[in-house]
């Protein structure tokens, strides 16, 4: 027991330690309205700090729980955490953005309205930690957001350029969507001719569904595939249509 205790004590004067020379640091900046080239130096070590250790926490998903305690249920997926764990850039670019987006209000917050405190219990790098911890739940969410908007924008590609064989590369990708874009004015049929425009622009075939009021998602699946047989036997023969 006595052990024990002596390590815990050693814990909480290092922590009152640190939390003195925080006071002492913000006492230093507040002179200068947190701003300059002390400023920017505690400001670069902060970002430094908070970007190394969400990448850790990202790593082994345990900002998961982190946040889920702040009331954020993210609900990840098996692939979400798969990919944190095994996608360095991916954890960079999240923790770069979440750090961006905390340290404005925690300026504003902690230091400039004086929120953090000597008395409060946690350093100022345990506090900025929190306050990224808010930030976080929404750059996760623009992140699957995104990358949900890259796949489906993938399977309306494959929708228009059906090629069930081998998946494109850059250049034909590119050379097929300016043939398309060559071939609308052929499309006789003005319902079609929306179709596949609207199918270029990267709307879901849902989302056309609503934008021409056709009784089903169905309707414009059949007016897809209708245009791309008769586009493929025309190609056949060498004419155009």
């Amino acid at each position: 027991m006595s052990v024990r205790h002596g390590r815990h004590s050693r814990r909480l004067q290092q922590n009152v330690d640190r939390r003195l020379k925080d006071e002492q640091l913000l006492l230093l900046l507040a002179q200068d309205d947190f701003q300059g080239s002390r400023y920017d130096l505690f400001v670069e070590e902060l970002v430094r700090y908070g970007i190394s250790v969400l990448r850790g926490w990202m790593h082994s998903g345990f900002i998961f729980q982190l946040v889920a305690h702040r009331g954020f249920g993210l609900n990840p997926h098996e692939l979400d955490l798969e990919e944190l764990a095994t996608h360095s850039e991916v954890r960079e670019e999240l923790a770069s953005m979440t750090v961006a987006r905390a340290l404005p209000r925690f300026r504003q917050k902690a230091l400039v309205e004086g929120g953090w405190s000597f008395e409060g219990g946690a350093s100022i790098t345990t506090y900025f930690m929190g306050a990224c911890l808010y930030s976080f739940p929404n750059e996760f969410r623009r992140h699957r957001a995104d990358a949900e908007r890259q796949r489906r924008s993938l399977k309306r590609q494959q929708a228009v350029y059906e090629n069930p064989v081998s998946p494109r590369g850059t250049a034909e990708e590119v050379l097929g969507r300016l043939w398309v874009r060559e071939e609308l004015n052929n499309i006789a049929d003005p319902r079609t001719r929306t179709v596949v425009a609207l199918t270029l622009d990267d709307y879901t075939q849902e989302e056309i569904q609503q934008l021409l009021d056709e009784k089903s998602v169905r309707v414009i699946e059949g007016l897809l595939y209708r245009w791309r047989k008769k586009s493929q036997r025309h190609q056949g023969g060498g004419q155009h249509g």
